[in-house]
């Protein structure tokens, strides 16, 4: 076995064990304390009149699966986004695809409709946004031929996004700008129960199809001539790339609102500990880094819930901002 092939399955182990011991600690690292045998009775033999039982099943199941899908759904993004544009400071949202869903939600929560302010009603407003502002940039990907016009449009869209939104907010209400705001913080304790099934097939499915994109991203590494010249038709890659990447980040933005620095940063700690260009490996390192990334985050936040609250994007912003930092000094310094 080779030195790197060694360095990428003793860090593959490292992680995966930090991942699940962070998925453990976000089960049981709150303030009321819930037993490993509640845990599986939650799951197996679920008791309602069980206050131990209902917190594990409501509350710290869905809270510790969210984090754990949402950590690595977006860093899996990060990379993608990096790869097609050839930009470490690329992300999930850079086509501007978390602007529909903000759009929407705005549309929803600041015109005072009361259908749309209640958890159902916003989960569907974010999908909604997400998946017009994704149909825009899919039928744009087939007809514009640069990658820099795409990230234009994506650009232009975000912005004209924030001009409606700024232009709601100046009309809301006190009531409504609240929910809005509360809504643009971020969440992971917005995911019910019942809804993981949805959420977690959704997210398996467009990770597993990101397979298929293993050979055209290691070709595109060398740039598009290179990579049309092996055969790699960029146009279709681009297509599905952007087609995942878009499913992933709205599905995410729809549960959870908008959670920033994680596509940005975990990728780049994921080519830094790797030292590969092999994307099979980073998207495996994207997926346990990124994970672990928000389960830790979301630790700390319950451990620092008694004192005060610290919402989620908030907090992936003061420890992805001195990363991104260093990334910029270290390349362009």
């Amino acid at each position: 076995m080779s030195s790197a092939a060694q360095r990428f399955r003793n860090w593959a182990i490292v992680l995966a064990v930090l991942l699940m011991g962070c998925f453990y600690l976000d089960l049981f690292c709150g303030s009321y304390h819930v037993s490993f045998t509640h845990f599986i009775e939650s799951i197996f033999n679920y008791d309602s009149n069980d206050t131990s039982q209902l917190v594990m099943r409501e509350f710290r199941i869905p809270r510790a699966v969210t984090a754990l899908l949402a950590g690595s759904a977006l860093s899996v993004c990060g990379l993608l986004m990096q790869t097609l544009f050839n930009n470490p400071l690329a992300g999930p949202y850079v086509l501007g695809i978390s602007s529909g869903s903000s759009l929407f939600v705005a549309i929803g929560s600041l015109t005072g409709i009361h259908f749309f302010l209640n958890d159902y009603g916003m989960i569907l407003l974010a999908f909604l946004g997400a998946i017009l502002f994704g149909v825009i940039i899919l039928i744009s990907s087939v007809r514009i031929r640069t990658q820099i016009s795409l990230l234009l449009v994506g650009l232009m869209l975000g912005s004209m996004a924030g001009a409606v939104i700024t232009t709601l907010e100046a009309t809301a209400s006190a009531q409504e700008l609240r929910a809005y705001t509360m809504w643009t913080m971020g969440s992971l304790q917005n995911t019910h129960f019942d809804q993981l099934g949805l959420f977690l097939g959704i997210i398996s499915m467009a990770l597993a199809t990101c397979l298929f994109l293993i050979k055209p991203l290691n070709a595109l590494v060398l740039g598009e001539d290179h990579a049309s010249l092996l055969g790699i038709n960029i146009r279709h890659f681009r297509f599905l790339t952007i087609l995942i990447t878009a499913v992933l980040s709205g599905t995410i933005t729809a549960f959870c609102g908008p959670i920033a620095f994680v596509g940005l940063a975990v990728p780049n700690m994921a080519k830094m500990l790797f030292k590969t260009a092999s994307h099979l490996k980073l998207l495996v390192g994207c997926f346990l880094i990124g994970g672990s990334f928000l389960l830790l985050a979301d630790v700390l936040i319950q451990t620092l819930e008694p004192y005060f609250l610290v919402p989620v994007n908030a907090l992936t912003s003061l420890i992805g901002a001195p990363i991104i930092i260093y990334l910029i000094l270290k390349r362009w310094a």
